[in-house]
């Protein structure tokens, strides 16, 4: 397995300081893009993209459901309080997981 500090060197050795490595690699957290680190994370559950560290598609139906509503409780948490953007986000989100996760299902 590979160690984060190598990790870390060869994006240094690529991309220059360790600060500005770890900007390219953790973009500014908001809202938006929380939901779609959540939704990448039902994304790998439900087999349609390979698990970052082991590269393999593998399906973990319980752990997809559980991501999918942590994001149906953020909708329902923050409703009235998102921008328009945000709201077609969130619906869009939820929208495909869903569709993703009855095909997985079946």
């Amino acid at each position: 397995m590979v160690e984060l500090d190598d990790i870390k060197k060869k994006v240094q050795d690529e991309v220059g300081t360790c600060e500005a490595a770890e900007e390219h690699l953790f973009p500014e957290l908001n809202f938006s893009t929380f939901l779609l680190s959540l939704s990448t994370s039902a994304m790998v559950c439900l087999g349609e993209l390979p698990d970052p560290i082991s590269n393999d598609k593998n399906t973990n139906l319980p752990l997809a459901k559980q991501t999918i509503t942590i994001i149906e409780i953020l909708k329902e948490k923050t409703k009235g309080n998102l921008n328009p953007d945000e709201e077609r986000l969130i619906d869009g989100i939820l929208y495909d997981l869903h569709i993703r996760y009855v095909k997985a299902a079946c």
